[in-house]
């Protein structure tokens, strides 16, 4: 009997919520007797948004780079080390008890998603507006579907890359466009790309 991803998903979105997080993105890979259940957490909008109030405060032991700017509490999932071990002791037992992950011979991960984070939901795309990203496409738009640029708020059903952001690939150069309009279901790939 094979994993339901989609029941794991819930129920870790369950435990999430208990938490103060979100989650980004889940996976189960390997064979059966290796599986690895990766949680990908976030801080959710009230985590974020406290974070933003403590750097407004001036509180002290937040991470340099937040502080001065360079990076955003969007981009900073705000997610601790103590966070993902709390989350990942109340998880493992829901798993267990739900029995979620047939047979129980499973590794749990769980971690921020990262500043290199998939993108794959229109409210992300609109959250993170303003930052770089990579896109890859299904079907080619200018014959490329390898995209890289800022990306500027959309309709929610088209997202627009500003290529001047970054230096372009070949292909890229070569469709001789400042933006391109990348519609939501032609989209293979979406991350973003680390500032730093």
């Amino acid at each position: 009997m094979a994993a339901n991803l989609e029941e794991i998903r819930k129920a870790a979105q369950r435990v999430a919520g208990s938490h103060g997080l979100e989650i980004v993105d889940v996976e189960l890979a390997g064979p059966a007797k290796e599986r690895v259940l990766r949680v990908f957490l976030e801080k959710n909008e009230e985590g974020r948004r406290q974070l933003k109030a403590q750097i407004a405060a001036g509180v002290e032991g937040l991470p340099e780079r937040l502080v001065e700017g360079k990076l955003s509490v969007e981009q900073l999932s705000g997610v601790t080390h103590e966070n993902c071990e709390e989350f990942s002791r109340d998880f493992e037992v829901l798993l267990d008890v739900e029995d979620l992950i047939p047979g129980g011979e499973y590794t749990l991960e769980a971690s921020s998603p990262g500043l290199d984070r998939k993108l794959s939901k229109a409210e992300e795309f609109q959250r993170f507006a303003g930052c770089l990203v990579k896109v890859q496409t299904f079907e080619p738009i200018r014959n490329n579907r390898h995209w890289r640029g800022r990306l500027e708020a959309g309709s929610g059903k088209i997202i627009t890359l500003d290529l001047a952001a970054m230096h372009q690939n070949s292909k890229s150069r070569k469709a001789g466009v400042d933006k391109v309009e990348i519609p939501l279901e032609n989209i293979e790939k979406a991350e973003l790309i680390p500032e730093i």
